[in-house]
């Protein structure tokens, strides 16, 4: 059973070791950025651990994705593209590789899809954006009945090499019928 939750000072460690850049997912996931280095996730997860204690809200805009023995498998996240329109960007992150192509993200994504609808009622539509070089997410996307909507040609460098950057999208009441 998958399920999305927040995090937890029980998560912590295992949050700090699936975020260092050595992982397998950091190849797909926006390779093109600038990744975090140990002392900078340190830093941040000693922030997050601050606050937890403190019972300030963490990460709102993120759920972890477990499992039924609370497994860390990966994250979903929001954040605004256009806040005075409505719209917003999803992503989603399977940290392990041994989870990869077993239906998790799909689940997982289309869990977050209904949450993040239902928790702000005035959106209009969700977007996800990906790299041509990302074929799992672009089969994701599209498995879950977002729609590629714009491809932006050669406005990703991976390793030396031009890829595209690909955004798909739904709207709410597309979301709602289907």
């Amino acid at each position: 059973m998958i399920q999305l939750r927040k995090l937890t000072l029980d998560d912590l460690e295992a949050y700090e070791y699936w975020k260092l850049p050595t992982h397998k997912y950091h190849e797909l996931n926006g390779p093109y950025f600038k990744k975090k280095n140990s002392t900078e996730i340190k830093k941040q997860i000693q922030t997050i651990r601050d606050d937890l204690l403190q019972e300030k809200s963490v990460l709102d805009n993120v759920r972890i994705i477990s499992n039924e023995t609370n497994e860390l498998i990966g994250e979903v996240s929001w954040y605004w593209r256009s806040q005075e329109t409505n719209w917003l960007e999803v992503g989603i992150v399977i940290f392990n590789d041994q989870f990869w192509g077993k239906g998790i993200g799909a689940i997982a994504l289309e869990l977050w899809i209904d949450e993040v609808f239902k928790e702000k009622p005035a959106l209009v539509r969700i977007g996800l954006t990906t790299w041509s070089g990302n074929q799992g997410m672009i089969q994701l996307a599209k498995k879950i009945g977002l729609r590629e909507e714009a491809r932006y040609r050669n406005a990703r460098i991976v390793n030396g090499k031009y890829f595209d950057s690909v955004s798909y999208g739904i709207l709410k009441k597309e979301w709602e019928n289907r």
